[in-house]
């Protein structure tokens, strides 16, 4: 498995994360053998948040392993916080402080290496935030720190405060969903893939050397389910299977291979609970999509080269 550096912090986390979203509906022993799993196959990196399973994901992540010290120290732990489902976004310097400490102590462990903010809180004071950034640091509970779901703008606001630097911004990436590439690719047309919808994130993360960590790879739409084999997308699916015939892989290593063939280094992160697809997935990491291949797929997903 190949790493990648996250943020230039000297972390070097594997290329593909597991996203622990699911795993509150595993049991102990199917937990285990997923972290078994993924770790034998080159993933050391694991993606929390206090809202996954409303705390249970990272209690059961816990509970499965003994987090011995040689053990901890060849894990990647990110967790994330702000979201109060249905209700609001909070990055009050009290919640902050209070779900890092609650996510330590579900994850039984003393720090994460990395903490994300959970999407755009409206009301965020930027001051705030980063006395809350500077006393989880400083008390050695949290090694670096990033954002999900955040514009160039947004990001620059809260970096205005901070006397640490944001490594990471997890955003929604994949074959399905291109969003951040096709406004590039269309940029002065009066076309909608031209509409600059993010900010140009993706121009803007690697000017900064910040991690884009791709979530939902597999989706299509806002969470309306997975595009490989599902009939609604045959073209995309014919090129995708075509290729994995050829690399000898599995359509989800080709579409993951897609992700990584980027040359802004994105982290993707991926949440299934199965530990046959893990081991299917993460053979991606040795494919490497010719320019031509990748440009297919992209056109194969219902977009276009002006």
């Amino acid at each position: 498995m190949k790493t990648i550096n996250l943020g230039n912090s000297g972390i070097l986390a594997s290329e593909i994360g597991l996203g622990c979203m699911r795993m509150n509906a595993l049991t102990p022993a199917e937990v285990e053998r997923v972290i078994k799993t993924s770790m034998e196959a080159g993933i050391n990196f694991f993606d929390h948040a206090d809202i996954y399973g409303a705390g249970a994901s990272e209690e059961i992540f816990a509970k499965a392993i003994t987090l011995t010290p040689s053990l901890r120290e060849n894990m990647i732990l990110q967790t994330k916080c702000g979201i109060i489902p249905g209700k609001m976004y909070d990055f009050s310097k009290e919640h902050i402080l209070s779900s890092v400490d609650k996510s330590l102590q579900r994850l039984h462990t003393d720090y994460v290496d990395t903490f994300l903010l959970h999407r755009p809180d409206a009301l965020m004071e930027p001051d705030e935030v980063a006395e809350a950034f500077s006393i989880l640091q400083q008390q050695g509970k949290v090694r670096h720190f990033g954002v999900s779901n955040h514009t160039p703008m947004q990001m620059e606001l809260l970096s205005k405060s901070l006397d640490t630097k944001l490594i990471i911004n997890q955003l929604q990436f994949g074959v399905m969903h291109t969003g951040m590439i096709d406004s590039g690719l269309m940029m002065n047309m009066k076309l909608d893939g031209g509409i600059n919808r993010d900010g140009e994130i993706l121009d803007y993360c690697r000017l900064k050397d910040i991690t884009i960590q791709a979530w939902s790879p597999f989706q299509y739409g806002f969470f309306e389910g997975v595009f490989l084999d599902n009939p609604k997308f045959p073209e995309v699916n014919k090129v995708i299977n075509e290729l994995a015939e050829q690399y000898n892989v599995s359509n989800t290593a080709i579409a993951t291979a897609w992700i990584l063939r980027h040359p802004a280094k994105i982290q993707t992160i991926v949440g299934t609970m199965t530990p046959a697809r893990i081991e299917a997935i993460t053979k991606a990491s040795s494919v490497c999509l010719t320019r031509e291949e990748w440009y297919r797929i992209y056109l194969a997903a219902g977009n276009m080269l002006p």
